[in-house]
């Protein structure tokens, strides 16, 4: 359970004013929830499951320590690529919005484009170096799900955009609060 959380927290954090997160605004702008989501949820789930495979191969391959270090950088970096933003290209946005014919289909491909190199993908290997894949695999899942919905519910329901600074830096206060608590865990254990 302690993978689930984890997960759930670290990638819905991640999710926040990301890309695809933006992609779900624009697909739910122009076409009914449900297959929105589920064509998310679709997406995430195979990008999340290949992410916590590799995560698991490079885990048991290298000692802790070095593990716990190279995550802390990474979450670092993660507070570093989350201040600098992510937008979506007018080609992205016009892929979003013209897409009328089966919606899932169209939804799912473009969110397991949009995920594949992404800092929710890289998180997500991050976390299983270190902790359980099923739990990080379905918190991650479930976190990066979540996190779209709200976007989704947001843009439709209040026809507003979410503080996009106050999004920003929180996240990015998160990734480096986690980064830090990474690497000083080898120095406290």
């Amino acid at each position: 359970m302690e993978a689930f959380w984890i997960s759930l927290a670290v990638i819905f954090v991640a999710e926040l004013g990301d890309k695809s997160q933006l992609m779900a605004l624009t697909f739910a702008t122009r076409f009914k929830v449900w297959p929105v989501l589920v064509g998310i949820t679709a997406a995430t789930a195979v990008v999340h499951l290949f992410s916590v495979g590799l995560g698991r191969v490079i885990g048991d391959a290298l000692p802790t320590t070095a593990i716990s270090i190279a995550a802390g950088i990474a979450f670092l970096g993660f507070a570093a690529w989350t201040l600098r933003g992510d937008e979506l290209s007018d080609e992205e946005s016009s892929k979003a919005t013209r897409t009328t014919r089966n919606v899932l289909i169209a939804v799912t491909v473009a969110f397991f484009l949009s995920e594949l190199g992404d800092k929710t993908m890289i998180a997500t290997i991050t976390l299983a170096t270190q902790h359980g894949w099923l739990g990080t695999w379905i918190g991650s899942t479930v976190g990066m799900v979540a996190a779209d919905a709200l976007a989704i519910v947001v843009g439709r329901f209040l026809g507003t955009h979410l503080p996009e600074k106050w999004i920003k830096y929180g996240a990015a206060a998160a990734f480096a609060i986690f980064g830090v608590i990474l690497l000083l865990e080898p120095l406290l254990v």
